[in-house]
């Protein structure tokens, strides 16, 4: 399990949600994904794991949307040396799953194991409690911050938390 130095392993680190300004070109998966403000910490996060010795990894995006942070992050954990990378991707936009779905598709690697459903990140959260996720993504309002903690905590060893309004917690 990866430690932040300044921050207990059950953690959530929360992050300003990015903004995404006027593009002359279309960019690409990766791209997108690597402009979300958890993206320095995830990647952290899998290079230490592969730092421990960790040949699996099991990540969780509670608010996936279409999919690409999830999809660029188990990209990456394969090109750092993972054999086996499993994907839960839950979003309550059925358009924004068909999308990522569509993407996962194309991915040709069988080592990456990505699954897309409808629904709650709460009750997603709820559901991965019992066998926490290495890495939990997720998002949240400040109003709703206290009792996200709580489930999101519960929910992976390392948690990554973008923050749609307010300040943080």
């Amino acid at each position: 399990m990866m430690r932040f130095s300044h921050l207990s392993p059950s953690a959530i680190i929360w992050m300003s949600p990015v903004s995404f300004g006027a593009v002359a070109r279309p960019e690409s998966l990766g791209e997108r994904a690597e402009k979300d403000r958890r993206w320095p910490a995830m990647l952290r996060k899998l290079k230490g794991l592969r730092k421990l010795g960790r040949r699996s990894i099991r990540i969780v995006d509670a608010d996936c949307g279409a999919g690409d942070l999830l999809i660029h992050a188990a990209q990456r954990a394969r090109e750092l040396g993972f054999v086996a990378v499993e994907g839960r991707g839950v979003d309550a936009d059925p358009q924004l799953v068909n999308a990522a779905k569509k993407t996962a598709a194309r991915q040709p690697d069988a080592a990456i194991g990505l699954v897309f459903e409808l629904g709650d990140q709460r009750e997603a959260m709820r559901e991965e409690a019992q066998f926490p996720a290495d890495l939990l993504l997720c998002s949240s309002s400040e109003s709703e911050a206290r009792d996200f903690a709580r489930i999101a905590r519960a929910a992976g060893d390392t948690v990554l938390c973008a923050r749609t309004g307010g300040r943080n917690p």
